[in-house]
């Protein structure tokens, strides 16, 4: 405090005395820092003042008075400047302008967190400040977990005009570490000379306060001593980031908390299979660290485990001591998940239970039935869509209780002393859409996956595997993600992640870097994906997808005020306890966006047909996009819609494509029949409607579009051609339809297209469809009060 106001200082000693307090200039108050919640910045610039020693300091140092203030260090042989963390984030650093003083080095004291990714920003930051301004920068940075959702990542560095002349490590258990480099203060001054403009610039450069040392960092005979070689900037790949930073945060935590462990309930899946991951690397970065005589490290792990004479023999050993696992079962789980859980418990070396909690689940459900005399049923059982979702979350939340139960009792039921911490499962893309039950196992006291994509996770499974030798992940891979909290179809799993939300975790990631980093509402996003997704997508898809987001993310935002403290590692974190800092109510309809958006759709309809009618049919690139539908994945689309437009017949591997002929102008009424789901369409000149009962959306809209004439011939074609696509997300491969329903206008009947669809089965084109390249299909002629559908040979 200085003069009744507190200011965030870095103070620089030389021997036992204070050389300079310096205030920090520019405060982080934005993303996870608030840091004018406590401190001023120091505004007067160049300026120091006197600032009187509490006597305890006194003491020890002898002075009276110290300089306070915005100035630099110039000893006998150099000058020396300094910036703290945020100071060099900024559009006008310090280092610009003492450069032009004259500083030569540059010194940053840092608390830079990690995010995925983040690291290339910080080195290209230090590399190109000291490429531009010529010196030495030498930047340190914290390491460790202090107590809060970040961990910060270290990474320290020295660097010399541009070149980085030392790599600090970036991930460790190691509380301090020093680097140092021999450089060259010649090599400075020879760069700057170079450059007649800085020099000039320099000529006008205001002074800084100079507090004079009687000191030399560098010798008279120092000739002999060799200078650096510069280096490259060792980067860590997203898994590799995945496998350390949660993990060192992990262990900074238990070993601060003083508890015994931690408790983690395993489904199987790949969220809590990542999270037994991060335990397992934790404890690999644990015994790696004692290896190397690292005391501190082992005598932490003897303090948790409560045993003075422990050391780990290797990273399942240390696991069996730290980590139980539990499988929590109920009658809608399969046995894969559970089976796969077993296996993946016994690769880390966790200490395993497996349980069933149905006789908890039906407890509760009995009270309610006692207390009101009704019986909630799931909907395949004829239950309500109310009833279907409050039995799943009856299963989430016993979890949970029962997982507090666990934590707190299964050290004490194996005659060890301590706790464990519950660790939670939910990744960042399923708590910005809200797919998670409130006070489920997402809450628990902390989430070392809480920050991660689910598309991220998935990487890091693959590296898991093969750096933990960890086999038992195969299988986790290859299974779809799903709760398992509704009934089991033939003792399968028929519920599935995507197919819930209504979009997938890559699309959510999309939506997730608009809406916090781009700071997009429904409209902004919208005009952004029209463009972004233009090759895959029409705008009226494009509309309801961001409509749908936007549905789903205002009426689960209240979610996000309970959500388990997380590791940070994205810039899209939901997070809202000080991260994410928006409102937690909305109005979940959005009224004036969605107008707007579905005003904006209407007007590029309109443009679309009229080029259409005019023959203007645009780019070949936007032709594809207005025909396109969702195929199972780019590659099988660019197959489907090249199959379209030249006749190329796709195998069998290809997604399938059923194409209808429309004969009337007016509308009609039949189903498709595919081995994935019964779609019934209903054609008219507005549009498409296609029923998907496998999905939980209960109708995809289909876009209809006009152009003139044919690109190519085609027999018996004349006229106009009416096309339609899908419209909506893939639900994973072969739960949703995948089809582009093709609609021509022609001069015959409906029994035209009953019999130019009644091919042999030996034939391998539709007679008189205008499309030589699919297989045959089978019409069936509809009986009374029903109607006829098409099966094809294959789809």
């Amino acid at each position: 405090m200085h003069k009744n106001v507190l200011y965030n200082c870095r103070v620089i000693f030389l021997n036992k005395k204070i050389l300079l307090i310096r205030p920090k200039i520019d405060l982080c108050n934005s993303g996870n820092y608030r840091e004018l919640r406590w401190f001023k910045g120091w505004a007067k610039k160049r300026v120091v003042e006197d600032y009187y020693l509490p006597r305890m300091i006194t003491k020890i140092t002898g002075q009276r008075t110290v300089s306070f203030g915005d100035g630099v260090i110039s000893t006998l042989d150099t000058c020396i400047g300094s910036e703290i963390c945020e100071e060099l984030w900024t559009s006008d650093s310090p280092h610009v302008h003492m450069s032009l003083d004259g500083v030569e080095i540059f010194t940053n004291a840092s608390g830079s967190h990690h995010e995925l990714r983040k690291a290339y920003q910080k080195v290209d930051l230090i590399k190109s400040a000291m490429e531009k301004c010529g010196g030495i920068y030498m930047f340190s940075n914290l390491r460790g977990c202090d107590g809060e959702r970040v961990y910060y990542d270290g990474g320290s560095m020295i660097c010399l005009n541009g070149k980085i002349a030392v790599q600090g490590e970036q991930f460790s258990l190691n509380n301090v570490e020093v680097y140092t480099a021999v450089l060259d203060l010649e090599d400075i001054r020879t760069f700057r000379g170079e450059f007649s403009s800085r020099s000039m610039q320099a000529t006008t450069a205001q002074a800084y306060p100079r507090i004079q040392v009687d000191f030399s960092l560098s010798l008279d005979d120092d000739i002999a001593i060799p200078c650096f070689q510069p280096i490259e900037w060792q980067y860590h790949t997203v898994p590799e980031e995945i496998a350390l930073g949660p993990a060192c945060w992990l262990w900074d935590y238990l070993r601060r908390s003083g508890q015994g462990g931690f408790f983690l309930p395993l489904s199987g899946g790949i969220d809590s299979s990542s999270t037994a991951c991060l335990v397992s690397s934790m404890c690999h970065l644990v015994c790696d660290a004692i290896s190397n005589g690292n005391t501190d490290v082992l005598s932490d792990v003897r303090r948790i485990v409560s045993d003075k004479t422990y050391t780990p023999r290797d990273p399942k050993d240390l696991a069996c001591k730290l980590f139980t696992t539990c499988y929590m079962g109920t009658v809608n789980s399969s046995e894969e998940t559970k089976e796969n859980a077993k296996r993946l418990a016994a690769d880390i070396g966790s200490y395993h239970l497996s349980i069933n909690i149905d006789p908890a689940v039906s407890a509760s459900v009995g009270i309610f039935t006692t207390a009101t005399g009704k019986t909630p049923k799931f909907k395949v059982h004829g239950g309500s869509v109310r009833e279907n979702l409050a039995l799943q979350n009856i299963q989430a939340r016993t979890r949970m209780v029962l997982s507090y139960q666990f934590a707190q009792l299964s050290l004490w039921s194996r005659g060890l002393s301590g706790g464990l911490l519950v660790l939670g499962s939910a990744n960042v893309d399923e708590s910005l859409r809200g797919y998670l039950t409130k006070y489920d196992c997402s809450s628990a006291d902390i989430n070392p996956i809480g920050g991660i994509s689910k598309t991220d996770l998935k990487k890091f499974i693959l590296y898991a595997k093969e750096k933990y030798n960890l086999p038992s992940l195969d299988k986790i891979i290859q299974a779809p993600p799903t709760a398992e909290l509704e009934p089991l179809t033939a003792g399968k799993i028929a519920q599935t992640d995507e197919a819930d939300m209504g979009m997938t975790y890559d699309q959510l990631s999309v939506f997730g870097r608009l809406r916090k980093m781009s700071k997009c509402g429904p409209y902004s996003m919208f005009c952004k994906l029209i463009h972004q997704w233009r090759d895959v997508y029409s705008p009226r898809q494009v509309a309801e997808k961001v409509k749908h987001f936007f549905r789903t993310y205002s009426i689960n935002r209240h979610k996000m005020t309970t959500l388990t403290p997380s590791y940070h590692a994205e810039s899209y974190s939901p997070d809202d306890n000080r991260f994410d800092l928006r409102q937690f109510l909305y109005n979940a309809k959005w009224p004036w966006q969605f107008r707007s958006i579905d005003e904006q759709v209407k007007t590029l309809e309109e443009k679309d047909k009229g080029n259409s009618l005019h023959g203007n049919t645009g780019s070949s690139k936007r032709k594809d996009a207005d025909y396109s539908g969702m195929f199972g994945g780019p590659k099988k689309e660019q197959k489907a819609r090249r199959a379209f437009f030249t006749d190329k017949a796709p195998d069998e591997t290809d997604a399938g494509v059923l194409v209808a002929m429309e004969t009337e102008t007016s509308s009609r009424n039949f189903s498709i029949c595919t081995d994935a789901s019964i779609v019934s369409v209903k054609y008219e000149d507005a549009g498409c409607v296609v029923m998907t009962p496998t999905s939980v959306r209960d109708e995809i809209e289909i876009l209809k579009h006009d152009r003139q004439g044919s690109t190519r011939s085609e027999p018996g074609f004349k006229g106009r051609k009416r096309c339609a696509s899908v419209i909506g997300e893939d639900s994973g491969m072969t739960e949703t339809l995948k089809a582009l329903a093709s609609v021509k206008k022609r001069r015959s009947s409906i029994s035209g297209l009953k019999r130019s669809l009644s091919t042999s089965a030996t034939s391998s084109r539709v007679s008189g469809s205008g499309g030589a390249w699919w297989k045959p299909w089978t019409w069936k002629t509809p009986t009374k009060g029903s109607k006829g559908h098409i099966t094809p040979t294959y789809v």
